[in-house]
């Protein structure tokens, strides 16, 4: 493989741990023939995880704005406000990224 254009790998095989050789762009591996699985990069994690934790400050959001409703005492309203507040900055930001 090497003598029709593959270039060494340093790293072994993640499976028999023999020689691997890029060929094409796939690294193949001399011994078993096996391409390591590819994992997913680290932007799809990231939105994946955006996404979720939007879900969740979003539910959170319903929650407080629910007890404000409920809520009597002028300084408990005053914090659910402001934390109210902070969740919609924080959103926002998010869904702008």
């Amino acid at each position: 493989m090497i003598l029709s254009g593959g270039t060494l790998l340093s790293e072994p095989c993640p499976y028999c741990k023999g020689v691997r050789v890029m060929k094409d762009g796939h690294a193949l591996c001399v011994n078993c023939g096996k391409e390591p699985e590819q994992k997913p990069t680290k932007t799809q994690t990231k939105e994946k995880k955006s996404v979720s934790t939007l879900k969740t400050l979003e539910q959170k959001l319903e929650k407080l704005s629910s007890q404000l409703e409920m809520e009597e005492e002028p300084a408990k309203q005053q914090e659910l406000i402001k934390s109210i507040d902070l969740l919609i900055d924080i959103i926002a930001k998010l869904k702008s990224n």
